[in-house]
């Protein structure tokens, strides 16, 4: 039976919050998955916004951990985590042309076990291959404004629909845009598509649930920009060969705002 990703999210889905140079919080979301080593050690890896880290001064962040007491009762315990170095430089990995960072944990037990396999990421062609097309109905999870579902510490779920049109090939497209209205926090945050109530086209076959991309922007706060899941991929690739990163494409402007085709008056 396919495990229900909507759970298996909501349990790899944490807050990130560090501090800013003006003295104020940056809070985002990050999601962890579990992307073993090519020698087959096992590796946890905190998938985040690239831009909710950039703009953390110091030295360490706080990552919104949750532990169960038992007969039901949650409780929530941030922890800080390490990301940048004694010499100030940054123990993440950013994609030179993506706005997705990935960075190592040592997660507690409970969170390790909960990491998403990596091969729940879409790839390059999950998109053709599972017919994915505009109004298809896609879920994030995060932590809107700071927000979280309960004392517990537990993300908020949220339901829009794919706003773009073309999708596929992934190397010309490699950002979407869906349809949900997008608050400061939701940053970093899984979109992903359960597979219910669809079928793979031209047979009777379920449509398979998987991870599409990173909630990466918001545009006039009713549109957020989803970076795919392949650029995750590609990140988690790069920690294991730094060579990777120059043979890849620099920042590019579509990473960040989707071009115009006409002068459009200001949200």
């Amino acid at each position: 039976m396919e495990p229900d990703l909507t759970i298996e999210l909501i349990n790899a889905t944490v807050q990130v919050e560090g501090p800013m140079a003006d003295g104020r919080r940056a809070v985002g979301t990050g999601f962890l998955v579990e992307a073993p080593t090519p020698d087959g050690r096992p590796r946890t890896v905190l998938v985040t916004a690239g831009h909710l880290l950039d703009q953390m001064t110091g030295d360490q962040a706080r990552v919104g951990w949750r532990f169960s007491d038992g007969d039901g009762a949650w409780r929530f315990a941030p922890q800080p985590l390490v990301i940048r170095d004694a010499a100030g430089q940054p123990q993440w990995l950013r994609h030179p042309a993506f706005d997705v960072a990935v960075i190592r944990v040592t997660a507690p037990p409970e969170f390790t076990r909960a990491a998403i396999p990596l091969a729940w990421l879409a790839d390059e062609h999950s998109f053709e291959e599972w017919g994915v097309g505009p109004g298809d109905e896609m879920m994030t999870i995060g932590y809107p404004m700071g927000l979280s579902s309960n004392s517990a510490g537990f993300p908020i779920v949220r339901t829009g629909r794919v706003a773009s049109y073309p999708l596929y090939p992934t190397a010309l497209f490699p950002t979407f845009l869906v349809d949900l209205r997008v608050l400061g926090g939701n940053s970093g945050g899984p979109v992903f598509m359960t597979g219910y109530n669809r079928r793979r086209p031209g047979t009777e076959q379920g449509a398979r649930a998987f991870v599409a991309g990173v909630l990466t922007k918001q545009l006039c706060s009713e549109i957020g920009v989803v970076t795919h899941a392949y650029y995750v991929r590609e990140a988690i690739r790069m920690m294991d060969d730094p060579g990777l990163s120059r043979s890849l494409p620099g920042p590019m402007a579509r990473d960040e705002d989707p071009p115009k085709p006409a002068p459009v008056a200001a949200c």
